[in-house]
């Protein structure tokens, strides 16, 4: 039985064999197909984390940008407010008005005929600005102050200033009220623009500096530990220095403190201008003021798409190159000793004024101030000063309807303004900022300084690809770049942005649609 069943073995050992290394070779073929699945899941599950991770960092970012503007607004509507005293020359209509009444009246009189003198245009009109603005304690500080003043010195008494007419002091109330409006929605629109640029550039290369730390391979740490002062430090190179990214925040000091005040003189010209001719006693319609309004933008900003393409935002944001020592020593980051920026800090300024004087950056601004100058006028005004109902699709005729024919007296508008103001450089519960940043371009333009540029971050110039240390960040943000533009790069997107804009308007939207793409995927 034994040596027949070893006859049939030997007979059949051929097929046997060949069996076996089928067997075998499937075998093989299944773990190797097996494997490629779990490294495909493995790396499809990687790329979801990194995709989800990069979403988080950028959402987070954004948030950070609201609550930085909101932080540092108040200082520049502080500049703003002292360098347009409105309440001053208010408190001087009232002071005027009450020597007139005085000497229409006797003293005893006075009591009795304060009420019914209220009545008048002028009366009516100050009442208006008493009850609908805001008097601004430094101003009145400063306003007793000085009047104090006046009344002690001798030299004051020798040599009193010139009275102003009732007519001038509406006339500087007028420009004043709508000037530091109008500064104040330029300021917080270029202030978030600026910010948005800032903390985007700074999470970019944060984000490119965890990317390339968890890619790098683990080195054993040495005994003795060197330091390295040189540009060639990683953390450094990649702008993952405290200190780098303190000095670049505080080159914000430039529009809080100078800018808005060179801006404010620009729109001060052309409101004179504009609404130098208008007399405060004067009934207007919202459909004029609105004219009114766009014709001081198109002064400001330029009248034509060429002009407003050509117009220069940068010397209202960033100091030019020989102030910079200048601003950091007033934000107190000056060293003891002066020095030029480092590196990473002069790359981070360069593609600052880069992006600014882009015409993405002149169109996304463009929105904004859209936005803000018609919550300003189209909602806060038409309910305010023309009593207009707010816009629902039940009351959008009649809204239309009363809009048309309702007028208001300029004193009253001027008002409004005056109040406005305050709302608009508040630092808390700022219905402007809200209204800019529910424009959608504004997200596309942070996302594409967030997720652009990832190749010249690498140290000495280099391209990310070049080390193989870093191959592995590499790829990993080239996917999620990927995953921003829905298939396209960021270099791409950028260069569609760039041709778009050398066609019709039209064109820009379409350009940053694959932008907003996953704005769309969560709604």
């Amino acid at each position: 039985m034994i040596a027949s069943t070893r006859r049939w073995f030997r007979r059949n050992r051929t097929t046997f064999a060949v069996g076996a290394g089928v067997l075998g070779a499937g075998y093989l073929a299944g773990q190797y197909v097996l494997g490629k699945l779990s490294e495909a899941r493995q790396r499809m599950s990687d790329e979801r984390i990194a995709k989800e991770n990069l979403r988080r960092r950028f959402e987070q970012n954004q948030e950070d940008c609201t609550f930085t503007v909101l932080a540092i607004l108040p200082t520049a509507t502080e500049n703003i407010l002292d360098a347009i005293p409105v309440e001053q020359v208010l408190e001087e209509l009232q002071k005027q008005k009450a020597e007139r009444l005085a000497r229409s009246v006797g003293p005893s009189e006075i009591a009795s005929s304060a009420a019914p003198s209220v009545t008048d245009d002028d009366g009516k009109s100050l009442t208006s600005f008493q009850s609908e603005s805001y008097v601004h304690a430094s101003q009145i500080a400063d306003g007793e102050s000085g009047n104090a003043e006046a009344g002690a010195g001798p030299a004051s008494q020798a040599s009193p200033k010139p009275k102003k007419t009732k007519a001038q002091l509406w006339n500087e109330m007028k420009i004043g009220s709508i000037t530091r409006a109008f500064t104040l929605l330029y300021t917080l629109s270029l202030l978030t623009l600026l910010t948005r640029i800032q903390l985007n550039l700074l999470g970019r290369r944060n984000y490119l500096a965890s990317v390339v730390s968890l890619a790098s391979p683990p080195t054993e740490q040495s005994k003795i530990s060197l330091e390295n002062h040189d540009d060639d430090n990683l953390e450094h190179a990649y702008g993952n220095d405290f200190e780098t990214n303190r000095r670049y925040l505080s080159f914000s000091w430039w529009l809080l403190h100078r800018g808005c005040l060179n801006l404010m003189h620009k729109v001060s010209a052309a409101v004179k201008e504009v609404f130098g001719s208008l007399n405060p006693r004067e009934e207007i319609t919202l459909e004029r003021l609105s004219e009114l309004t766009l014709e001081v933008r198109k002064k400001v900003e330029g009248a034509t798409e060429e002009e407003r393409r050509t117009c220069k935002w940068l010397p209202y944001l960033l100091p030019s190159p020989d102030q910079e020592d200048y601003v950091l020593q007033e934000s107190g980051m000056a060293t003891s000793t002066s020095s030029p920026p480092s590196p990473s800090l002069r790359r981070l300024i360069d593609e600052t004024s880069d992006l600014i004087d882009s015409p993405q950056f002149t169109h996304v601004l463009t929105l904004l101030l859209d936005a803000a100058f018609s919550h300003l006028v189209d909602v806060k005004l038409a309910q305010l000063s023309y009593k207009i109902p707010p816009t629902s699709a039940s009351t959008a005729r009649i809204q239309e309807i009363v809009g048309a024919d309702a007028k208001a007296k300029v004193a009253n508008s001027l008002a409004i303004f005056c109040r406005q103001a305050h709302s608009i450089g508040s630092g808390a519960n700022n219905e402007y900022l809200t209204a800019i940043e529910s424009v959608r371009d504004l997200e596309a333009f942070a996302a594409v300084v967030y997720s652009s540029n990832f190749e010249f971050e690498a140290p000495e110039g280099g391209s990310l690809g070049a080390d193989s240390s870093v191959t592995g960040g590499d790829s990993i943000a080239a996917s999620q770049r990927t995953s921003w533009f829905g298939g396209a790069t960021s270099e791409s997107a950028t260069a569609s942005v760039r041709q778009s804009w050398a066609g019709a308007d039209s064109g820009f939207e379409s350009a940053w649609g694959k932008a907003l793409a996953k704005e769309d995927g969560k709604k």
